[in-house]
C-alpha cells in the first residue's frame, strides 16, 4: 500500500459532467451489482452484523453527489443523493473519490488515510470500522463486485486497473501544486 498524493482528486471538468447525469440509471445499476455481492457473499453480511441495519454515507469530495449504501439482506440498495441530504446516515465517509476506490482496491491504508486527514469519518465509527474490516477480509475485486469469474473477472480486473491507473495520472497531471492554490481572505 502506498500514501495518497494529495493529487488524487478528480480534475473539476468530471465533476461538471457527471452533475447532470441521471441518476436513477445509477442507482439501480448500483443497487443490483450490491444485492447480488451480497447475495453471492453472505460472509460480508455475517461479518458486519448489526450495520447491515444502518445507511452509511459515502461523500467523494470532488464529486456533486453522496451515496447512501444499506447494505440490508432484505433489502441492499445504494442511493445517489445530494450532499446536503445523508441526513439519515449513521456514519458519513468523506475523502476524495480517487481515495475511496483506492480503500476498496488495496491501494491505500485505511488508517494512515485517516491520521492524514485524507479520510474523515463522521457518526457511528465503529459502523465504518466494521464496514472497512470486512471489505479489507473480504477482498473483493472489481471483477467479483461485477459477478464475473475466470476469464472474464481477469479481464475486467485488468481493464479497472488500467483504466483507474489512467484516471490518478490524469488527477495528477490536471493537479495544481498545493502552494498555488487560492484561499478567500
Amino acid at each position: 500500500m502506498q500514501p495518497p498524493p494529495s493529487s488524487d482528486r478528480l480534475p473539476p471538468f468530471v465533476s461538471a459532467l457527471v452533475s447532470p447525469l441521471p441518476k436513477p440509471p445509477m442507482e439501480a445499476l448500483l443497487s443490483t451489482l450490491t444485492r447480488r455481492l451480497v447475495a453471492r457473499r453472505p460472509d460480508l453480511i455475517r461479518r458486519l452484523g448489526d450495520v447491515v441495519r444502518v445507511p452509511i454515507a459515502i461523500v467523494p469530495d470532488d464529486l456533486p453527489h453522496a451515496f447512501l449504501l444499506s447494505l440490508d439482506p432484505a433489502g441492499s440498495r445504494v442511493r445517489i443523493c445530494d450532499k446536503s441530504r445523508i441526513g439519515e446516515a449513521a456514519a458519513v465517509v468523506r475523502a476524495p473519490f480517487l481515495v475511496l476506490l483506492g480503500l476498496l482496491d488495496g491501494t491505500y491504508d485505511g488508517d494512515a488515510l485517516f491520521f492524514s486527514r485524507d479520510l474523515r469519518i463522521e457518526g457511528r465509527t465503529e459502523h465504518v470500522l466494521a464496514l472497512r474490516n470486512t471489505l479489507e477480509e473480504a477482498d473483493l475485486t472489481p471483477g467479483e463486485f461485477l459477478g464475473l469469474s475466470g476469464r472474464s473477472a481477469g479481464w475486467a480486473n485488468a481493464l479497472s486497473d488500467r483504466l483507474l491507473g489512467g484516471v490518478r495520472a490524469l488527477a495528477r497531471q490536471t493537479a495544481r501544486p498545493v502552494n498555488s492554490r487560492r484561499y478567500p481572505s
